[in-house]
Parts: C-alpha cells; structure tokens; sequence
C-alpha cells in the first residue's frame, strides 16, 4: 500500500467510524458482509448524511479488495443510502423531507395490513412474546437509553408484521426497513416524540392482545405517519437542540423478528 493512502486518510472520519484497526471479513460473501457493515454505520448515524465514501479507506479499513466494496455500494445505493457519482467518490445519501413522507407513506400501509392480519394470526405465544418486548423497551425509556430502545423498537415492528404470516408483505417491509430507520432514529430525537412513541406502542399492544383488526391497524398506521411526519419536520430543518448522538455501531445489524 503506497504511503498516500497511509497518510492523512488515517484520520478521515470515514475510517474513524469503521474503527482503529482493520475490521477482516470472510471471504465468502464479502460485498454483502461490507454492506452489512457499512449500512449499520449509516443507519445509526456514524457516517452522516453527505459524507463521502472513499474506497481506499473503506478497502484498508474493511480489509477488503475494491471490487466487492464497489459491490457493496451498489447494494447500499440500491436500498437509498448511498449516492453513486460519476468520477467521484459515493456519498452517504441524505434524507430528505419528500423522500422521507414517500417512504413512510408506504410503510404505514404495509404496517397497517400487516397489524390487521396479525391481530387476528397471532398466538398466545406471540402475544406473550411482544408484551415482553414492550416492557424491555419501556425499561430501557424509563432509563434512557436510547441505543437500546431503538433496537427493540425495531424488533417490535418486525415482529408484527413477521406475525401476519404473509411472506410477500414481510419482503416488502425488509426491503424498506433500513430506509425507514434512519429517519425513525431522527424522529426520535423531537422534544416529546420519544415519550409519544412509548405511549401509541402499548395501545398497539393492546388492540393486537384483543384481536381488534381494525383499531390495530389504525393505531399503528398512525403511529408510523406520525413519526415520519416528524422526522420530515427534523430533516427539513437543523438538528434539534439535545438531539441524541450517533448510536453505537457494535449491535447486530438486523434483530431477528420470526415469530
């Protein structure tokens, strides 16, 4: 490796949020393992949005050739996180306040036609799953912290529609959900929307444990508008005084949600 890329790319933020050392991957799979990693640090707010990707910095600092990182990015661009420029380096995509009421929009009826199938599919043993989740998450409120919150909460939506049992919309939400996590971390930082959100999950809960279809719909179709609603707000303005920093990228990048 010539002393260039050894240099001042050392200290870019870049190689920073990827860590001191080199983080080596298997060789099996390797550009999704990259993305896998890369789309953590997104998502949780460690590379930022417009921050550029160079490819010496993520190969030295992943370990991994040129070839599967541009793969990678490919994937990441494909799911709308990173922005691909010609003879320029990738950027982490922004989020933008169209973009984000657009996503929202749609999750809010994939999640809503999931809760009215789960409502009336769920068994007893995913009933007593989900509350469980919800009190750890309401734990977690109660204590502040933020970084796990956020995981389960994540659990929890998956979880729901994973409980509809219907493959085609489980796919769906897959393939939106790490679109929409950025933008749920972002709301989350709104003076009284963390607060909020606790509340509008337990009348979720509840609807689903009466197997009310419609008001379990209702409630969480609302529940998610109302956040992208803010998080539309949030990124069509600067950051909020107190918002939480980046969290922690040493999670596992998905919760499984199978119930």
């Amino acid at each position: 490796m010539d002393a260039a890329r050894k240099g001042p790319s050392k200290i870019r933020r870049t190689s920073k949020a990827l860590g001191d050392g080199r983080i080596r991957l298997s060789r099996a799979g390797l550009h999704e393992q990259a993305a896998s990693r890369l789309r953590t640090l997104i998502i949780r707010g460690s590379l930022g949005p417009g921050e550029p990707l160079n490819e010496a910095d993520l190969s030295d600092a992943l370990g991994v050739s040129r070839t599967p990182l541009r793969e990678a990015l490919k994937l990441l661009a494909a799911e709308g996180l990173v922005e691909l420029r010609l003879n320029r380096s990738a950027v982490v995509a922004a989020l933008r306040p169209d973009e984000i009421a657009d996503l929202f929009e749609a999750v809010s009826g994939i999640e809503r036609a999931a809760a009215e199938l789960a409502a009336v599919r769920m068994t007893p043993r995913d009933h007593q799953k989900l509350r469980g989740l919800q009190e750890r998450m309401e734990r977690h409120h109660e204590a502040g912290e933020l970084r796990d919150y956020f995981e389960i909460n994540q659990q929890i939506h998956g979880f729901i529609v994973a409980c509809a049992r219907n493959a085609t919309l489980k796919a769906t939400h897959d393939w939106l959900l790490a679109r929409v996590e950025r933008a749920r971390l972002l709301a989350l930082s709104a003076q009284g929307r963390w607060q909020e959100s606790v509340a509008e999950h337990r009348l979720i809960l509840e609807a689903l444990e009466a197997r009310d279809a419609e008001a379990a719909g209702k409630l969480l179709s609302h529940h998610v508008r109302r956040t992208g609603t803010v998080a539309s707000d949030l990124a069509a303005g600067p950051a909020p005084a107190g918002a939480p920093a980046a969290l922690e990228t040493n999670a596992p990048d998905r919760a499984r949600s199978d119930p």
